[in-house]
């Protein structure tokens, strides 16, 4: 089984976009596919739908090399970006698990009334889970400690709004040791956020 190791965050290091580029490819990407794919099954499984595996391949960078890179699970065959979809990525210090609402998304608005309407959602959700405001910058807020209600009005009333929600794993953590007990990490984070996953991809739905 593969999974993620200290090595893995070291590729952030490598100066130049093509040997940056080939060690993501090379390294990262197969753990990607590997792991979305188990992922999809198992959601797809408990949704009663397919879910299609998108991997990053920062194809518009020339210069440039990546500061992070993802992958993401969308019911959508073809892009992903203007639906609700879960993501798995990594930056030099952490891998990510989010349900991801970027790049102005179908029904935004209505997204972040329902989430505001619905705040006792997030309030189930375990103590060691997170919300990105900015899918381009590694910072990141703890739930319990963020404003969460002052996040979601800014999703609805700010053009580039965004919002993610899930768990990081940071690279020093122990549980990387454990390729099995992390990869089910991982999916009981997508599991959790099923809820909210249902209610926004309720609404993008509806013609």
């Amino acid at each position: 089984m593969l999974m993620f190791t200290e090595k893995d965050f070291d590729i952030f290091t490598m100066e130049g976009l093509d040997p940056r580029m080939a060690g993501i490819r090379s390294t990262i990407q197969p753990k990607f596919q590997e792991l979305d794919d188990y992922f999809a099954e198992k959601l797809g499984e408990t949704l009663e739908t397919e879910f299609f595996v998108h991997i990053a391949q920062h194809r518009r960078r020339t210069v440039y090399p990546p500061e992070n890179t993802w992958s993401a699970l969308s019911q959508k065959k073809r892009g992903y970006k203007m639906e609700a979809h879960f993501q798995l990525g990594i930056w030099p210090d952490y891998l990510f698990m989010w349900l991801s609402l970027i790049d102005n998304p179908k029904k935004e608005k209505e997204i972040a009334q329902v989430f505001l309407d619905n705040q006792a959602l997030f309030e189930q959700l375990d103590d060691d889970f997170y919300l990105s405001t900015d899918h381009t910058q590694p910072e990141i807020e703890r739930l319990n400690e963020a404003d969460l209600e002052k996040h979601l009005i800014r999703f609805r009333d700010v053009k580039k709004g965004e919002f993610q929600i899930g768990r990081v794993i940071r690279k020093t953590d122990d549980l990387l040791n454990d390729p099995e007990k992390a990869r089910e990490y991982m999916l009981k984070t997508y599991e959790e956020l099923l809820p909210l996953y249902r209610l926004a991809i309720g609404l993008q739905e509806q013609a």
